[in-house]
């Protein structure tokens, strides 16, 4: 193909919609055809023997990798930070004979406390931050592919979550707790303003650690000392940045031992502000950090609002109808809305844009996504066993022997995830739920007040009871994220199409927004002599929840397998379908885009048109 020809072809049919605005000059398709090429040459696609022959490794990350990896580090130690101490803070009362600032006199039982709302608000409060920062990273994508794009989204968070560290801050100091509930208004705005800050950052992390890798697909490489050739795997090497990201998410989240601690011996003003030192750290990593990345600019538009979109119109009037018919996601593609509601098409929204802006196949891509993250419903009842009942096990150790060792610290034991099987997560989930049952029991056994243990101060106030004990409860849940948790979301990110991996990582967090909301709904029972019932029947409920998810994916990996041939034939027949229309269609347009050069303007509209279509379909 001639490179004139091709140059010429795009400056004078490509165009913006303005006959005076050429999108791409000369100058700038020659650029880019000489890097594009340049780039083939040095870094060419492996072929389909050199897939079965050469060896496949996964490639290495930039260094800016693990400084964004740091700055995660530093979001979670604060949150979790934040996140263990506020339990205590927020149901137990200034211990007598203490500091002020919260810590019990050394040598006792007590356990560290400030506004003594009870385990029923406690746990209330620490849900509605769980609630929020599970429900607001669906702002932060939004915000970030619309509007701002990912390093400004970020920028924007960073901010945020400093001012709610401060608030957090003050309203710990002394001179506040000592007047009592009033430390409490400062509380819930600083959790307010630390989920929506962690709402920008959250979601736009790992993308934007994914935009730093070079290399778009697969690539061929050859070694320059031994000569050997091997292909680097983009799909491995991101696999790889993940698990350093993902460990530096568990690495911060172990300094919930370190505020945990400090509420303890000195007092929640302390536990309070290490986080947000820690937090501060993200401004000069930042600052470095930003010129150095690679910025995907905003693309304009959502793939989570467009698909909310798509949605609203399947569910017009009538959908369950269409339920039974088949006909839910068929009646909210534009070739079907063109039938049965025409001016549809035609409307536009306030910025111009219109109301339906998507395709045929982008409907069946959200049928798809939505289909493959079903079995996130079944997360709802095991995220309740997986501690989700907010702060009733800390409440639980508050009627057992301690030692010195702070109530909230065995929470805080929780090793890194792993990928095995979600059922058995299930089961493990509940059966710590029937192990936090028993320990329950014997507490208000053994209590010197009997079944009203949480607040006892008859005595030593506890049972004869170590509060390691706990640590089988955290076990269970722990192993069982490492069965559960990361095997759900690989199976959906792995069955829904490329470009709608992010509203699966958006769904998955929506369960643990449905799992809080529950778990609000739980709290009115978690007063004493209830709390063993309530460990009991989350239980009951995780294990009818296990089996059934059994039963309904028994089928789920020759469905997967089925699904991945169907997926292999269609790239098949999409790269054969280019390629011819590479090697024909492009080279009589562009014959015919020469032979017009401007004079007949009703073929230089229709060749415009022609073209359009081209470029979107490949």
């Amino acid at each position: 193909m001639d490179l004139e020809k091709l140059k010429y072809f795009f400056s004078t049919t490509v165009k913006s919609g303005d006959s005076e605005s050429v999108m791409t000059s000369n100058e700038e398709v020659e650029r880019e055809l000489a890097e594009i090429e340049e780039y083939n040459q040095k870094y060419p696609e492996p072929t389909a023997e050199e897939y079965s022959t050469l060896p496949i490794v996964p490639g290495h990350a930039p260094y800016v990798t693990y400084l964004v990896c740091l700055i995660e580090l530093a979001d979670e130690a604060s949150y979790y930070g934040v996140r263990g101490c506020l339990n205590n803070f927020i149901q137990l009362p200034l211990p007598d004979g203490g500091n002020g600032a919260g810590a019990p006199p050394r040598g006792s039982q007590k356990n560290a406390g400030a506004l003594g709302l009870g385990l029923q608000a406690s746990s209330a409060i620490g849900l509605l931050l769980t609630f929020l920062g599970n429900v607001t990273p669906l702002i932060g994508g939004y915000l970030a592919d619309k509007k701002l794009g990912r390093v400004r989204t970020i920028w924007w968070g960073i901010w945020i979550g400093g001012i709610s560290h401060i608030i957090m801050i003050i309203a710990a100091i002394p001179s506040v707790l000592k007047h009592g509930h009033s430390a409490l208004a400062p509380t819930i705005l600083s959790i307010l303003t630390v989920a929506l800050g962690s709402s920008f950052i959250k979601p736009n992390l790992l993308p934007l650690l994914y935009d730093q890798y070079e290399h778009k697909r697969d690539v061929v490489v050859t070694d320059e000392k031994t000569g050997e050739k091997k292909i680097i795997s983009r799909q491995a090497t991101l696999q790889r940045m993940t698990l350093v990201f993902y460990w530096t998410v568990n690495v911060g989240g172990f300094f919930a031992v370190a505020t945990s601690y400090s509420a303890k011996r000195v007092g929640f003003w302390l536990a309070f502000m290490l986080p947000g030192i820690i937090y501060f750290i993200m401004v000069p990593v930042f600052i470095s950090l930003t010129p150095k990345l690679k910025k995907e600019t905003p693309a304009g538009y959502s793939i989570l609002g467009e698909s909310l979109s798509v949605l609203s119109v399947a569910f017009e009037p009538g959908f369950f109808s269409r339920m039974r018919k088949g006909e839910f996601w068929e009646y909210a593609k534009p070739s079907s809305i063109a039938k049965h509601n025409p001016e549809l098409l035609e409307k536009t929204r306030k910025n111009g844009e219109k109301k339906v802006s998507w395709t045929d196949q982008f409907v069946s891509d959200v049928r798809v996504t939505i289909s493959a993250t079903y079995l996130f419903l079944y997360y709802v009842i095991y995220l309740i066993n997986d501690s989700g009942l907010g702060s009733v096990s800390n409440s639980q150790a508050n009627g057992m022997v301690t030692n010195g060792v702070p109530n909230d610290l065995i929470s805080n034991i929780n090793p890194l995830n792993s990928v095995q099987k979600i059922f058995i997560g299930f089961i493990l989930a509940s059966t710590a739920s029937v192990a936090g049952a028993i320990i329950q029991y014997y507490v208000y056994k053994l209590s010197p007040c009997g079944d009203y243990a949480s607040n006892c101060d008859i005595g030593t106030g506890v049972a004869p009871i170590s509060v390691w004990v706990e640590c089988v409860v955290y076990a269970l849940q722990a192993i069982s994220e490492c069965f559960a948790m990361t095997t759900g979301y690989e199976i959906a990110y792995t069955r829904a199409p490329e470009h709608m991996r992010g509203l699966v990582m958006a769904i998955f967090l929506f369960m643990g927004a449905l799992s809080a909301a529950l778990g609000e709904a739980l709290t009115g029972a978690l007063v004493d002599p209830h709390i063993t019932w309530v460990f009991g029947g989350t239980a009951i409920a995780g294990f009818v929840f296990a089996f059934a998810f059994l039963f309904v994916y028994r089928n789920l990996l020759k469905v997967m397998d089925q699904e991945r041939q169907e997926k292999e034939e269609k790239l098949k027949l999409e790269y054969e379908s280019r390629l011819e229309r590479l090697d024909t269609s492009k080279v009589e347009l562009i014959s015919d885009a020469v032979f017009i050069n401007g004079v007949n303007k009703e073929k230089d509209v229709a060749l415009e048109a022609i073209v359009s279509n081209t470029i979107s379909r490949g």
